[in-house]
Protein backbone atom coordinates (compact mmCIF):
# COMPACT_ATOMS: atom_id res chain seq x y z
CA UNK A 1 0.00 0.00 0.00
CA UNK A 2 1.43 3.43 -0.92
CA UNK A 3 2.44 5.81 1.83
CA UNK A 4 -0.09 8.48 2.87
CA UNK A 5 0.52 11.92 1.39
CA UNK A 6 -0.18 13.48 4.84
CA UNK A 7 0.75 11.74 8.05
CA UNK A 8 0.08 13.34 11.45
CA UNK A 9 1.42 11.63 14.57
CA UNK A 10 0.79 12.74 18.17
CA UNK A 11 0.41 16.37 17.09
CA UNK A 12 -0.06 18.95 19.84
CA UNK A 13 0.06 22.73 19.97
CA UNK A 14 0.46 24.60 23.25
CA UNK A 15 -0.01 28.31 23.82
CA UNK A 16 0.81 30.32 26.91
CA UNK A 17 -1.88 32.84 27.83
CA UNK A 18 -1.19 35.77 30.15
CA UNK A 19 -3.69 37.22 32.64
CA UNK A 20 -3.68 40.46 34.56
CA UNK A 21 -4.56 40.29 38.24
CA UNK A 22 -7.84 42.03 38.94
CA UNK A 23 -8.78 43.80 42.13
CA UNK A 24 -11.97 42.47 43.68
CA UNK A 25 -14.31 43.87 46.27
CA UNK A 26 -15.77 47.33 46.79
CA UNK A 27 -12.84 48.69 48.81
CA UNK A 28 -10.01 46.66 47.35
CA UNK A 29 -6.65 48.31 46.78
CA UNK A 30 -3.11 47.38 45.84
CA UNK A 31 -0.13 48.61 47.81
CA UNK A 32 2.78 50.21 45.93
CA UNK A 33 5.19 47.55 47.20
CA UNK A 34 2.96 44.84 45.69
CA UNK A 35 2.91 46.58 42.31
CA UNK A 36 6.71 47.00 42.30
CA UNK A 37 7.24 43.40 43.38
CA UNK A 38 4.93 42.07 40.68
CA UNK A 39 6.61 44.14 37.96
CA UNK A 40 10.06 42.94 39.04
CA UNK A 41 8.85 39.34 38.79
CA UNK A 42 7.39 39.99 35.33
CA UNK A 43 10.61 41.58 34.04
CA UNK A 44 12.69 38.70 35.42
CA UNK A 45 10.38 36.11 33.86
CA UNK A 46 10.46 37.84 30.46
CA UNK A 47 14.27 38.09 30.57
CA UNK A 48 14.51 34.35 31.24
CA UNK A 49 12.09 33.64 28.35
CA UNK A 50 14.19 35.76 25.98
CA UNK A 51 17.41 34.07 27.13
CA UNK A 52 15.93 30.59 26.59
CA UNK A 53 14.30 31.50 23.26
CA UNK A 54 10.76 31.05 24.49
CA UNK A 55 7.66 33.06 23.73
CA UNK A 56 7.39 36.29 25.74
CA UNK A 57 3.88 36.65 27.17
CA UNK A 58 2.40 39.72 28.82
CA UNK A 59 0.57 39.23 32.12
CA UNK A 60 0.98 38.72 35.84
CA UNK A 61 -0.02 35.06 35.76
CA UNK A 62 0.39 32.51 32.98
CA UNK A 63 -1.88 29.72 31.83
CA UNK A 64 -1.15 26.87 29.45
CA UNK A 65 -3.72 26.33 26.72
CA UNK A 66 -3.57 23.28 24.45
CA UNK A 67 -5.24 24.21 21.15
CA UNK A 68 -4.51 20.66 19.89
CA UNK A 69 -3.58 17.60 21.89
CA UNK A 70 -2.41 14.21 20.58
CA UNK A 71 -3.99 14.38 17.12
CA UNK A 72 -3.32 11.43 14.79
CA UNK A 73 -4.56 10.79 11.24
CA UNK A 74 -3.40 9.91 7.72
CA UNK A 75 -4.65 11.17 4.36
CA UNK A 76 -4.20 9.22 1.12
CA UNK A 77 -3.41 10.80 -2.22
CA UNK A 78 -6.53 11.96 -4.05
CA UNK A 79 -8.63 11.91 -0.90
CA UNK A 80 -10.83 14.84 0.21
CA UNK A 81 -10.83 15.14 3.99
CA UNK A 82 -13.49 17.30 5.61
CA UNK A 83 -12.66 18.85 8.97
CA UNK A 84 -15.60 20.05 11.05
CA UNK A 85 -16.14 21.20 14.62
CA UNK A 86 -17.42 24.03 16.73
CA UNK A 87 -15.66 27.40 16.90
CA UNK A 88 -12.52 27.04 19.02
CA UNK A 89 -12.21 23.30 18.43
CA UNK A 90 -8.75 23.70 16.83
CA UNK A 91 -9.55 23.52 13.10
CA UNK A 92 -7.64 26.65 12.05
CA UNK A 93 -4.71 25.75 14.30
CA UNK A 94 -4.46 22.35 12.62
CA UNK A 95 -4.47 23.89 9.15
CA UNK A 96 -1.81 26.45 10.12
CA UNK A 97 0.39 23.62 11.38
CA UNK A 98 -0.10 21.67 8.14
CA UNK A 99 0.67 24.82 6.16
CA UNK A 100 3.87 25.35 8.20
CA UNK A 101 2.74 28.79 9.33
CA UNK A 102 3.30 27.80 12.97
CA UNK A 103 5.41 25.07 14.55
CA UNK A 104 3.96 22.22 16.64
CA UNK A 105 4.73 21.93 20.33
CA UNK A 106 4.80 18.13 20.13
CA UNK A 107 4.40 15.49 17.46
CA UNK A 108 5.29 15.12 13.81
CA UNK A 109 3.78 16.11 10.45
CA UNK A 110 4.90 14.42 7.24
CA UNK A 111 3.87 16.03 3.93
CA UNK A 112 4.77 14.31 0.67
CA UNK A 113 4.06 17.02 -1.85
CA UNK A 114 3.71 20.75 -2.43
CA UNK A 115 1.09 22.49 -0.30
CA UNK A 116 -1.15 25.40 -1.35
CA UNK A 117 -3.13 26.99 1.47
CA UNK A 118 -6.12 29.28 1.46
CA UNK A 119 -6.65 30.07 5.13
CA UNK A 120 -7.82 33.67 5.01
CA UNK A 121 -8.44 36.36 2.42
CA UNK A 122 -5.23 37.16 0.58
CA UNK A 123 -3.00 34.55 2.20
CA UNK A 124 0.46 34.92 0.64
CA UNK A 125 -0.41 38.01 -1.39
CA UNK A 126 1.65 41.19 -1.30
CA UNK A 127 -0.80 44.13 -1.10
CA UNK A 128 1.42 46.51 -3.11
CA UNK A 129 1.77 44.12 -6.04
CA UNK A 130 -0.80 43.79 -8.80
CA UNK A 131 -2.94 40.72 -9.35
CA UNK A 132 -0.70 39.67 -12.24
CA UNK A 133 2.46 39.95 -10.12
CA UNK A 134 0.89 38.07 -7.22
CA UNK A 135 0.02 35.15 -9.49
CA UNK A 136 3.69 34.77 -10.41
CA UNK A 137 4.79 35.37 -6.79
CA UNK A 138 2.50 32.64 -5.43
CA UNK A 139 3.56 30.25 -8.15
CA UNK A 140 7.22 30.81 -7.28
CA UNK A 141 6.47 30.18 -3.59
CA UNK A 142 4.85 26.88 -4.56
CA UNK A 143 7.97 25.93 -6.50
CA UNK A 144 6.48 26.37 -9.97
CA UNK A 145 8.64 27.50 -12.87
CA UNK A 146 7.76 30.65 -14.81
CA UNK A 147 6.81 28.53 -17.80
CA UNK A 148 4.41 26.42 -15.71
CA UNK A 149 2.77 29.55 -14.28
CA UNK A 150 2.42 31.10 -17.74
CA UNK A 151 0.74 27.93 -18.97
CA UNK A 152 -1.97 28.21 -16.30
CA UNK A 153 -2.17 32.00 -16.27
CA UNK A 154 -5.19 32.44 -18.57
CA UNK A 155 -7.18 29.77 -16.69
CA UNK A 156 -6.48 31.48 -13.37
CA UNK A 157 -7.59 34.90 -14.63
CA UNK A 158 -10.73 33.51 -16.25
CA UNK A 159 -11.71 31.60 -13.11
CA UNK A 160 -11.14 34.60 -10.83
CA UNK A 161 -13.04 36.99 -13.13
CA UNK A 162 -10.68 39.91 -12.42
CA UNK A 163 -9.49 40.69 -15.97
CA UNK A 164 -10.28 44.41 -15.69
CA UNK A 165 -8.25 44.79 -12.51
CA UNK A 166 -5.39 42.42 -13.25
CA UNK A 167 -2.78 45.22 -13.17
CA UNK A 168 -4.28 46.97 -10.11
CA UNK A 169 -2.57 46.53 -6.71
CA UNK A 170 -4.50 43.90 -4.78
CA UNK A 171 -4.77 46.20 -1.75
CA UNK A 172 -7.51 47.94 -3.71
CA UNK A 173 -9.45 44.71 -4.32
CA UNK A 174 -12.67 43.99 -2.49
CA UNK A 175 -12.70 40.95 -0.19
CA UNK A 176 -14.64 39.02 -2.85
CA UNK A 177 -12.10 39.81 -5.59
CA UNK A 178 -9.27 38.96 -3.21
CA UNK A 179 -10.62 35.53 -2.38
CA UNK A 180 -11.54 34.74 -6.00
CA UNK A 181 -7.97 35.39 -7.14
CA UNK A 182 -6.43 33.62 -4.14
CA UNK A 183 -8.51 30.48 -4.68
CA UNK A 184 -7.87 30.51 -8.43
CA UNK A 185 -4.11 30.62 -7.86
CA UNK A 186 -4.18 27.90 -5.18
CA UNK A 187 -6.36 25.56 -7.24
CA UNK A 188 -4.74 25.98 -10.67
CA UNK A 189 -1.01 25.90 -9.89
CA UNK A 190 -1.11 22.13 -9.39
CA UNK A 191 -0.07 21.61 -5.77
CA UNK A 192 -0.27 18.02 -4.57
CA UNK A 193 -2.12 19.19 -1.40
CA UNK A 194 -4.77 21.92 -1.33
CA UNK A 195 -5.83 23.28 2.08
CA UNK A 196 -9.00 25.41 2.17
CA UNK A 197 -10.48 27.03 5.28
CA UNK A 198 -13.89 28.71 5.72
CA UNK A 199 -12.59 31.64 3.65
CA UNK A 200 -14.84 30.65 0.72
CA UNK A 201 -17.77 32.03 2.73
CA UNK A 202 -16.55 35.49 1.65
CA UNK A 203 -17.54 34.82 -1.95
CA UNK A 204 -21.05 34.93 -3.35
CA UNK A 205 -23.20 31.83 -3.77
CA UNK A 206 -22.33 31.35 -7.44
CA UNK A 207 -18.60 31.58 -6.78
CA UNK A 208 -18.85 29.13 -3.85
CA UNK A 209 -20.58 26.65 -6.16
CA UNK A 210 -17.82 27.07 -8.74
CA UNK A 211 -15.12 26.57 -6.10
CA UNK A 212 -16.73 23.38 -4.83
CA UNK A 213 -16.91 22.06 -8.38
CA UNK A 214 -13.25 22.92 -8.93
CA UNK A 215 -12.16 21.16 -5.74
CA UNK A 216 -14.18 18.13 -6.79
CA UNK A 217 -12.42 18.11 -10.19
CA UNK A 218 -9.02 18.59 -8.52
CA UNK A 219 -9.50 15.51 -6.35
CA UNK A 220 -11.45 13.14 -8.60
CA UNK A 221 -9.93 13.89 -12.01
CA UNK A 222 -6.45 15.15 -11.15
CA UNK A 223 -5.80 12.92 -8.12
CA UNK A 224 -4.79 15.73 -5.77
CA UNK A 225 -5.50 15.84 -2.06
CA UNK A 226 -7.86 18.41 -0.50
CA UNK A 227 -8.34 19.33 3.16
CA UNK A 228 -11.58 21.25 3.48
CA UNK A 229 -12.79 23.06 6.62
CA UNK A 230 -16.33 24.41 6.62
CA UNK A 231 -19.38 24.90 8.83
CA UNK A 232 -21.52 24.21 5.75
CA UNK A 233 -22.18 20.52 6.36
CA UNK A 234 -23.89 20.16 2.99
CA UNK A 235 -20.69 21.21 1.21
CA UNK A 236 -18.59 18.85 3.33
CA UNK A 237 -21.00 15.98 2.64
CA UNK A 238 -20.91 16.55 -1.09
CA UNK A 239 -17.18 17.03 -1.43
CA UNK A 240 -15.43 14.89 1.21
CA UNK A 241 -14.71 11.17 1.14
CA UNK A 242 -14.03 11.13 4.87
CA UNK A 243 -14.34 13.58 7.76
CA UNK A 244 -12.75 14.41 11.09
CA UNK A 245 -14.67 16.01 13.96
CA UNK A 246 -12.49 18.10 16.26
CA UNK A 247 -13.69 18.58 19.83
CA UNK A 248 -11.69 20.82 22.18
CA UNK A 249 -8.43 20.11 20.35
CA UNK A 250 -8.81 16.33 20.04
CA UNK A 251 -10.34 14.06 17.41
CA UNK A 252 -13.87 13.16 18.52
CA UNK A 253 -14.70 11.18 15.39
CA UNK A 254 -12.88 10.02 12.27
CA UNK A 255 -14.61 8.14 9.51
CA UNK A 256 -17.56 8.47 7.09
CA UNK A 257 -18.93 11.97 6.62
CA UNK A 258 -22.43 10.98 7.76
CA UNK A 259 -21.04 9.70 11.06
CA UNK A 260 -19.01 12.87 11.60
CA UNK A 261 -22.06 15.04 10.90
CA UNK A 262 -24.18 13.04 13.36
CA UNK A 263 -21.48 13.34 16.04
CA UNK A 264 -21.20 17.09 15.37
CA UNK A 265 -24.94 17.57 15.72
CA UNK A 266 -24.98 15.62 18.98
CA UNK A 267 -22.11 17.72 20.38
CA UNK A 268 -24.24 20.82 20.88
CA UNK A 269 -26.24 22.32 23.78
CA UNK A 270 -29.45 20.35 24.25
CA UNK A 271 -31.87 23.25 23.97
CA UNK A 272 -31.96 26.82 22.83
CA UNK A 273 -33.66 28.50 25.80
CA UNK A 274 -34.64 32.03 26.83
CA UNK A 275 -35.50 32.88 30.44
CA UNK A 276 -36.82 36.29 31.48
CA UNK A 277 -35.70 38.37 34.42
CA UNK A 278 -37.35 37.44 37.76
CA UNK A 279 -41.01 38.05 37.14
CA UNK A 280 -42.00 39.89 40.40
CA UNK A 281 -40.48 43.01 38.83
CA UNK A 282 -42.87 42.78 35.86
CA UNK A 283 -46.49 43.82 36.29
CA UNK A 284 -47.61 43.42 32.68
CA UNK A 285 -47.98 40.13 30.79
CA UNK A 286 -44.64 38.84 29.53
CA UNK A 287 -42.86 35.82 28.10
CA UNK A 288 -41.38 34.00 31.05
CA UNK A 289 -39.65 31.22 29.14
CA UNK A 290 -39.17 30.19 25.54
CA UNK A 291 -37.36 27.25 23.98
CA UNK A 292 -36.73 25.71 20.61
CA UNK A 293 -36.83 21.92 20.69
CA UNK A 294 -35.42 20.28 17.58
CA UNK A 295 -36.05 16.78 16.33
CA UNK A 296 -32.54 15.79 17.39
CA UNK A 297 -32.72 17.25 20.91
CA UNK A 298 -30.04 19.84 20.22
CA UNK A 299 -29.73 23.39 18.94
CA UNK A 300 -29.00 21.96 15.49
CA UNK A 301 -32.07 21.34 13.35
CA UNK A 302 -32.01 19.17 10.24
CA UNK A 303 -33.82 20.35 7.13
CA UNK A 304 -37.22 18.73 6.65
CA UNK A 305 -37.56 17.46 10.23
CA UNK A 306 -40.07 18.62 12.89
CA UNK A 307 -39.40 21.72 15.00
CA UNK A 308 -41.22 22.67 18.20
CA UNK A 309 -41.35 26.09 19.86
CA UNK A 310 -42.68 26.27 23.42
CA UNK A 311 -43.45 29.65 24.97
CA UNK A 312 -44.68 30.18 28.53
CA UNK A 313 -46.61 33.45 28.95
CA UNK A 314 -47.07 34.86 32.46
CA UNK A 315 -50.07 37.15 32.85
CA UNK A 316 -50.34 38.34 36.43
CA UNK A 317 -52.65 41.04 35.07
CA UNK A 318 -55.56 39.75 32.98
CA UNK A 319 -55.47 40.13 29.20
CA UNK A 320 -58.56 40.87 27.13
CA UNK A 321 -57.66 39.16 23.86
CA UNK A 322 -54.21 37.71 24.32
CA UNK A 323 -52.19 37.42 21.11
CA UNK A 324 -48.75 35.90 20.58
CA UNK A 325 -46.78 36.11 17.36
CA UNK A 326 -43.43 34.47 16.66
CA UNK A 327 -41.07 35.11 13.75
CA UNK A 328 -38.18 32.88 12.72
CA UNK A 329 -35.47 35.33 11.66
CA UNK A 330 -32.34 34.49 9.65
CA UNK A 331 -28.81 35.83 10.17
CA UNK A 332 -29.51 38.72 7.80
CA UNK A 333 -32.31 39.85 10.15
CA UNK A 334 -34.97 38.86 7.60
CA UNK A 335 -38.05 37.01 8.94
CA UNK A 336 -38.46 33.76 7.02
CA UNK A 337 -41.54 32.36 8.79
CA UNK A 338 -44.35 33.71 10.97
CA UNK A 339 -46.28 31.73 13.59
CA UNK A 340 -49.14 33.15 15.61
CA UNK A 341 -51.81 32.42 18.22
CA UNK A 342 -54.61 34.96 18.44
CA UNK A 343 -58.39 35.19 18.99
CA UNK A 344 -60.88 33.88 18.20
CA UNK A 345 -59.13 30.59 17.41
CA UNK A 346 -56.86 30.81 20.45
CA UNK A 347 -57.80 32.67 23.62
CA UNK A 348 -55.61 33.03 26.67
CA UNK A 349 -54.79 35.45 29.45
CA UNK A 350 -58.33 36.43 30.46
CA UNK A 351 -57.62 35.30 34.03
CA UNK A 352 -54.37 35.71 35.98
CA UNK A 353 -52.01 32.77 35.61
CA UNK A 354 -49.77 31.16 33.01
CA UNK A 355 -50.33 29.97 29.47
CA UNK A 356 -48.17 27.58 27.52
CA UNK A 357 -48.27 28.14 23.76
CA UNK A 358 -46.78 25.32 21.72
CA UNK A 359 -46.03 25.79 18.02
CA UNK A 360 -45.27 22.60 16.06
CA UNK A 361 -43.81 22.69 12.54
CA UNK A 362 -44.11 19.21 11.01
CA UNK A 363 -41.36 19.77 8.42
CA UNK A 364 -39.06 22.78 8.68
CA UNK A 365 -37.93 23.87 5.21
CA UNK A 366 -35.78 26.92 5.84
CA UNK A 367 -32.38 27.04 4.21
CA UNK A 368 -29.17 26.28 6.03
CA UNK A 369 -27.84 28.89 8.44
CA UNK A 370 -28.37 30.37 11.86
CA UNK A 371 -31.77 31.57 13.02
CA UNK A 372 -33.37 33.10 16.08
CA UNK A 373 -36.85 33.95 17.34
CA UNK A 374 -38.62 37.27 17.65
CA UNK A 375 -41.82 37.32 19.75
CA UNK A 376 -44.72 39.79 19.93
CA UNK A 377 -47.05 39.67 22.95
CA UNK A 378 -50.03 42.01 22.60
CA UNK A 379 -53.79 42.50 22.63
CA UNK A 380 -55.48 41.42 19.42
CA UNK A 381 -56.03 42.78 16.88
CA UNK A 382 -54.93 46.38 17.40
CA UNK A 383 -54.52 46.69 21.16
CA UNK A 384 -51.50 47.54 23.26
CA UNK A 385 -48.19 45.75 22.86
CA UNK A 386 -46.96 44.25 26.10
CA UNK A 387 -43.56 42.97 25.05
CA UNK A 388 -41.34 42.44 21.99
CA UNK A 389 -38.35 40.12 22.34
CA UNK A 390 -35.73 39.88 19.62
CA UNK A 391 -32.69 37.64 19.08
CA UNK A 392 -33.69 34.87 21.48
CA UNK A 393 -33.47 31.08 21.21
CA UNK A 394 -30.67 30.88 18.64
CA UNK A 395 -30.52 27.66 16.60
CA UNK A 396 -28.90 26.34 13.43
CA UNK A 397 -30.44 24.57 10.44
CA UNK A 398 -28.21 22.15 8.55
CA UNK A 399 -28.64 19.67 5.77
CA UNK A 400 -26.17 17.01 4.75
CA UNK A 401 -27.59 16.00 1.41
CA UNK A 402 -26.42 17.33 -1.94
CA UNK A 403 -27.55 20.98 -2.06
CA UNK A 404 -24.39 23.08 -1.46
CA UNK A 405 -25.67 26.06 -3.41
CA UNK A 406 -28.35 26.83 -0.82
CA UNK A 407 -27.51 30.02 1.05
CA UNK A 408 -28.76 31.27 4.44
CA UNK A 409 -29.94 34.59 2.99
CA UNK A 410 -32.79 33.21 0.87
CA UNK A 411 -36.09 31.31 1.15
CA UNK A 412 -38.71 33.58 2.72
CA UNK A 413 -42.01 31.72 2.81
CA UNK A 414 -45.08 30.79 4.88
CA UNK A 415 -44.49 27.72 7.03
CA UNK A 416 -47.16 25.15 7.86
CA UNK A 417 -47.62 24.95 11.63
CA UNK A 418 -50.00 23.85 14.39
CA UNK A 419 -50.78 25.60 17.69
CA UNK A 420 -51.77 24.21 21.09
CA UNK A 421 -52.70 26.58 23.93
CA UNK A 422 -52.83 25.32 27.53
CA UNK A 423 -54.09 27.61 30.28
CA UNK A 424 -53.33 27.45 33.98
CA UNK A 425 -55.65 29.96 35.55
CA UNK A 426 -54.06 30.32 38.99
CA UNK A 427 -50.86 32.29 39.61
CA UNK A 428 -47.87 30.18 40.52
CA UNK A 429 -44.19 30.54 41.19
CA UNK A 430 -42.04 29.84 38.12
CA UNK A 431 -41.11 26.18 37.78
CA UNK A 432 -37.51 25.06 37.72
CA UNK A 433 -37.69 24.25 34.02
CA UNK A 434 -40.19 24.76 31.24
CA UNK A 435 -40.54 20.99 31.04
CA UNK A 436 -41.77 20.94 34.64
CA UNK A 437 -44.21 23.73 33.88
CA UNK A 438 -45.48 21.88 30.82
CA UNK A 439 -46.13 18.81 32.98
CA UNK A 440 -48.36 20.86 35.27
CA UNK A 441 -50.54 22.13 32.42
CA UNK A 442 -53.42 20.20 30.84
Amino acid sequence: MPQPIISVKHLSKRYVVGHRKQRTGQYSYVALRDVIGQEVQNVARKAIDVFRGRQVVQGDTLEEFWALHDVNFDVRQGEVLGIIGRNGAGKSTLLKLLSRIIEPSEGQITLRGRVASLLEVGTGFHPELSGRENIYLNGAILGMSRAEIRKKFDEIVAFAEVERFLDTPVKRYSSGMYVRLAFAVAAHLEPEILIVDEVLAVGDAEFQKKCLQKMDDVSRQEGRTVLFVSHNLASVSQLANRAILLQAGTIGFEGPVAGAVSAYMADRPQRSVYTSNPYPSKRHPFVERAEVVTSRASSVQAFGEPLHINILVNHNAPMINGSLGVQIVNQSQVPVAALYAYPPAHKFGQNPGQTLVQFSIPSLRTNIGRFHLKTFLSESPTGSVYEILDDICDFEVVRHDFYPWWSPETCTYHEDFRVRVSNQQEPSEPAGTLTQTMASLP
